[in-house]
């Protein structure tokens, strides 16, 4: 019997929500008594596999530019091979593709977007009605799929030592053609930032990002933006966080010039502590905060960065 974590390893570094999902795996596993196997895909150096918080890694090749049917049918043939009784994604897109799929393939129930391992009555916790609430789900099949939305626990450092086994069986032809592949460049990226440094309309253009940028480098910090922003083409869309772009759940929220529309607090009000930048007091995005300055962002973010500084330069 094994607890089974797909993931998404074809990327030059190993995702953090990887290491997430495995340290959700160990803790489930060391309850049941039950090993850790991971299923994934590409073209992952072996030796950058076997060093995964994993007892075994079933690596399908073939499959770079897999799309969702073919990566299900991937998924449960592997669960079923090593009688997985908890099949773990992480909440990303694919997660979201692939989760409910093998989840109506195996008759298992499903926990989508989990923020708790189970607790002693084997329920577990997850965000409702764009994480205003919280509910306790049980899952009563034999098999059980879960989803967990990332930043939900953290990474436990384990010495890795996984066996590598090659997959050979036939998933079909894709339906999906992939024509091109456009990367986010270099930074953080969002769902793996613990600060995030993001910006509104109340920037009041593009030439007036650099002091936001300068505040994000300092800090460590990924940098965002509301909706408006991308849609007005100020900022690359792959930084649009909120209910329609990106979900972040970062130890630290900097929201600098915007309003707090519903659609945005609902992708980001997952933070641990949420500090707002804003002209007009009676912004929304004030309620939801933990800490606020009242302030014209062009004349605060100077004194922010030369604290970062500062802070920087005592360390």
């Amino acid at each position: 019997m094994s607890v089974l974590v797909f993931a998404d390893t074809r990327g030059a570094k190993v995702p953090k929500n990887t290491f997430e999902t495995l340290t959700y795996a160990r803790k489930i596993a060391a309850k049941e008594g039950s090993t850790v196997t991971l299923a994934t895909f590409g073209d992952a150096a072996t030796d950058k596999l076997s060093a995964l918080d994993a007892n075994k890694v079933i690596i399908a090749r073939s499959l770079g530019d897999a799309d969702s049917q073919q990566l299900t049918r991937f998924v449960a043939e592997v669960a079923g091979k090593e009688s997985a009784k908890w099949i773990l994604f992480s909440h990303d897109d694919t997660g979201k593709a692939v989760a409910p799929r093998v989840a109506a393939r195996l008759k298992a129930g499903e926990v989508a977007g989990a923020t708790t391992l189970p607790n002693e009555q084997g329920l577990i916790k997850r965000n409702v009605f764009s994480g205003k609430a919280q509910a306790w789900v049980e899952v009563k099949t034999p098999v059980k799929v879960v989803s967990l939305l990332p930043n939900s626990i953290p990474v436990e450092a384990a010495q890795g030592s996984a066996t590598v086994e090659e997959y050979s069986g036939d998933l079909g032809a894709a339906k999906v053609t992939v024509k091109a592949t456009h990367h986010a460049g270099e930074g953080i990226p969002l769902p793996e930032a613990e600060i995030v440094v993001s910006g509104g309309r109340g920037m009041k253009g593009p030439e007036n990002w650099g002091p936001l940028e300068e505040l994000a480098k300092e800090l460590h910090a990924a940098t965002a933006c509301s909706r408006p922003v991308a849609d007005m083409g100020w900022r690359p869309h792959h930084e649009h966080v909120g209910q329609t772009g990106v979900a972040i759940r970062p130890n630290l929220y900097i929201a600098i010039g915007i309003s707090g529309a519903i659609q945005h607090l609902a992708g980001v009000n997952g933070s641990k502590v949420i500090a707002v930048i804003n002209s007009d007091a009676e912004a929304p995005f004030f309620k939801a905060a933990d800490y606020g300055i009242v302030g014209d962002a062009q004349q605060v973010l100077p004194k922010l960065i030369e604290a970062a500084k500062k802070l920087n330069a005592e360390r």
